[in-house]
């Protein structure tokens, strides 16, 4: 085996941005610092080909990496290897989700220009070229071991780029499914496969190493992986924590309310960081509300099922895993909830009125529990609100069922968020639907209230570099009376 000294030398002769020669670095296999300089080495080779795609050719690539994972039986194939090694989620969910995800991702993708000219303003002279990132680190959870790395790679590639996916230990198994499947789509187009790379046995300390090495980093996953990203030295877009407030007014149709709620708090478990953790009921319609959800499926605990409930999920303090994305048969079962009704609930229910540290039902659950308040106006429902986000949920998002534009328009006023969704199942349109306008991804920023470095859906051109061209125009000199006109008025010179 090469000295760690030769390692190190291998890994000191690269340059961010500069292609490696054409050839392999030594293998070291017990020096993180050497496996990932291998690894990323090979992506620099595989990109600096990539890089000479036209627009067309880069488009077939990002459209047989998509087929990877949306061909059905791969998608299937896919869903069941991540539930079986994860423990989470449910099976016909994931392949919802791998396919639902990857559609509309690739709808935002086509047409969309990524390659030489990109935009041209003749008036102020500026064209905009596309240049790619480089070598893109991308960490994933276990919650969506599939989908998400399938998320992050379509964009990086439509940039040029090439991707090192860094899985979570138990992703890794499916991660190298997905990769296995995109290296058969690369063949069939003639692209390298190292475009495409994931670590077999992901570590701490060979994540830390890769997020060094890499251009650019991308988290999504827990705060840790996140801060982790930020302190790297390499630029990084991490995303904030979920936990997701909604709103039911007193003008909402509260049935089709109750349903939507319903459908996006089971869908996988609520794996989703988009996922309803509390739902925020004004008083006139509260116990209409809370029956129709029964209707759906859910069970309201009582005082006493809600204080056993709270010391399985919390068992020390910290939120446990063994009720992380479950079937709420097995919620149930720990919790001790006996009742037929309970064993039969598709969620669960606890009424709660504080927020913070001494009330963990107000914090993120990542489980089929829903936390319910009531409210009498909504200026004090956003109150609390703001206080349940400042506590988990940071600028993420929040959710209102109402008939009330104006009212929706308060909510986006007044909130720290980075998404306002209007009369929709929440975990299915914060990451960009079919209905609305929000781009799709696994990915969302919740700006500096969290830490992020963008408050924005996760995107292909957050994977570009871009030069602008500026060319001579006529000035553009304003006068005095122009900038400091309405000023002077108002103050004087």
């Amino acid at each position: 085996m090469e000295s760690l000294a030769a390692c190190e030398g291998s890994r000191g002769s690269r340059r961010k941005g500069i292609p490696m020669p054409e050839q392999t670095p030594p293998t070291c296999a017990d020096d993180p610092v050497a496996s990932i300089t291998e690894i990323v080495a090979r992506a620099r080779v595989a990109q600096a080909t990539f890089e000479t795609y036209s627009q067309q050719r880069v488009d077939d690539v990002v459209a047989a990496v998509a087929w990877a994972i949306y061909e059905p039986e791969r998608a299937l194939a896919l869903a069941e290897l991540a539930v079986q090694d994860t423990g989470l989620g449910r099976v016909e969910d994931k392949v919802v989700k791998n396919q639902r995800k990857t559609l509309g991702t690739l709808r935002d993708l086509t047409g969309a220009p990524s390659v030489g000219v990109i935009r041209e303003d003749v008036q102020l002279g500026i064209t905009e070229y596309a240049k790619p990132v480089g070598v893109v680190a991308a960490v994933c959870p276990s919650t969506n071991p599939a989908a998400t790395p399938a998320n992050k790679t379509l964009m990086a590639l439509k940039g040029r780029n090439a991707v090192v996916i860094s899985p979570s230990p138990k992703g890794a198994s499916t991660a190298a499914m997905l990769v296995r499947y995109m290296h058969a789509e690369l063949d069939k187009v003639g692209a390298p496969r190292d475009l495409v790379q994931s670590l077999a046995a992901p570590s701490k300390p060979l994540t830390n190493e890769l997020m060094n090495q890499a251009d650019l980093v991308v988290v999504t996953g827990s705060q840790r992986n996140v801060r982790q990203a930020y302190s790297s030295g390499t630029p990084a877009l991490g995303v904030g924590a979920g936990n997701a407030p909604v709103i039911i007014e007193a003008d909402a149709d509260v049935e089709d309310a109750a349903a939507k709620i319903k459908q996006s708090k089971i869908f996988d478990y609520s794996t989703s960081c988009s996922s309803e953790n509390s739902v925020h009921i004004t008083d006139t319609v509260y116990a209409e509300a809370l029956a129709a959800l029964r209707n759906q499926g859910g069970y309201l605990l009582t005082p006493a099922e809600k204080d056993r409930l709270q010391t399985v999920m919390w068992p020390d303090g910290k939120l446990s895993s063994a009720i992380t994305a479950q079937p709420p048969g097995k919620i149930a079962a720990l919790a001790g909830l006996d009742s037929l009704e309970a064993r039969e609930a598709d969620f669960f229910m606890v009424e709660e009125e504080g927020v913070g540290p001494e009330h963990p039902f107000s914090g993120e659950k990542l489980s089929v529990v829903l936390t319910v308040y009531r409210y009498h106006d909504l200026d004090s429902a956003l109150d609390r609100i703001q206080r349940l986000l400042d506590f988990q949920g940071a600028g993420h998002s929040c959710g209102i069922h109402t008939r009330n534009v104006e009212h929706a328009h308060t909510v986006a006023r007044r909130l720290r968020v980075a998404r306002v969704l209007v009369n929709q199942a929440h975990c299915f349109g914060t990451g960009g639907g079919f209905d609305n306008g929000l781009g799709f991804t696994l990915t969302m920023g919740a700006g500096t209230w969290a830490g992020n470095s963008i408050s924005d859906n996760l995107s292909y051109r957050h994977f570009l570099n871009i030069t602008r061209l500026a060319q001579v125009i006529p000035p553009r000199v304003p006068t005095e009376e122009q900038l400091w006109g309405n000023y002077f008025e108002r103050y004087g010179r």
